[in-house]
């Protein structure tokens, strides 16, 4: 499995990265279930996980990290990637009367203590500011992003969903180089490869982490119809599963983007890695682009 290198301080994660936002949804959340699914990408060499305090309404962090008290000898062997500033009135914050974001130093510490804790580890190597906050100052959040970093707690930082204009504005405020946006794109979620989203961050040599790589499940729906008959005929030719090739057209941009794959079943976990065996050419990637967009390019 190719690694990505993200950071002046050796930080790498794996071209492909295991989501854990659904951990929680599994009707088996035990130690050993959660060892096998983890066990299952280290055998493809998928050694990131993503995780957010949020996932599993605040409790996929404790999931993960029962795992690893029962496990420990799993916790070197993998990169821990969570996000902060999302608090949503279910959970721990039950009794908040609306969703909202807070990227507060006081908030983004408390919430990598929190997350520290619940995954029983001493470091979490890729933090992510998980949506832009309209009230964010950026000189406050810079420096706790930077004094996170200082301390060890955290070992690179980045962001999630961010554009270029809320990218350079914490960046701005900071020592330490934000160097990954988490953001949305898939066969069907195309924007960002024109809107200059993707662009932005290929120029600077920053590779961009895909979440929802196969559209939340829309790729399966009637209406993508015109695309699965592309995707198929190539899977059907190369001896893998649509999914591996939705997620191989993404691979195949030069941008370096690292797709974040997120399933609960072992089965399907074990063949995540299909996809980097996907061969696209150049004609077939805009094949499916053009069955994407419903009509030729211009």
């Amino acid at each position: 499995m190719e690694r990505i290198d993200l950071s002046p301080g050796g930080l790498a994660l794996s071209r492909l990265v295991y989501g854990m936002w659904r951990i929680g949804d599994d009707a088996d959340t035990s130690p050993a279930h959660v060892q096998a699914k983890i066990e299952a990408c280290l055998a493809q060499g998928i050694t990131t996980m993503d995780q957010a305090d949020i996932y599993g309404d605040y409790g996929a962090e404790e999931i993960l990290g029962d795992a690893f008290r029962a496990a420990p000898q799993l916790r070197d062997q993998v990169e821990l990637v969570t996000k902060c500033d999302i608090i949503a009135p279910i959970g721990k914050y039950a009794t908040r009367r609306v969703k909202y974001y807070d990227t507060s130093a006081a908030h983004i510490t408390a919430s990598v203590e929190g997350s520290l804790a619940l995954m029983r580890t001493d470091r979490i190597d890729l933090l992510l500011i998980h949506r832009p906050d309209p009230l964010m100052d950026h000189l406050e959040t810079g420096r706790a992003l930077d004094d996170l970093v200082a301390s060890g707690k955290v070992r690179a930082v980045g962001v999630s969903n961010f554009r270029l204009y809320d990218w350079t504005l914490l960046q701005s405020a900071m020592s330490t180089p934000l160097v990954t946006n988490q953001i949305e794109a898939s066969v069907l979620h195309h924007v960002p490869f024109t809107n200059g989203d993707i662009a932005w961050m290929q120029e600077r040599g920053i590779p961009p982490m895909a979440w929802s790589p196969l559209a939340g499940g829309a790729l399966f729906a009637p209406e993508a119809a015109p695309v699965r008959v592309v995707l198929n005929r190539v899977a059907e030719a190369q001896g893998v599963g649509l999914d591996a090739v939705a997620v191989a057209w993404l691979l195949a941009h030069p941008a370096r983007i690292m797709p974040v794959m997120g399933t609960n079943n072992l089965n399907r976990i074990s063949k995540i890695g299909d996809a980097v065996n996907v061969d696209l050419d150049r004609e077939t990637w805009f094949e499916i682009y053009t069955a994407a967009l419903g009509q030729e390019v211009p």
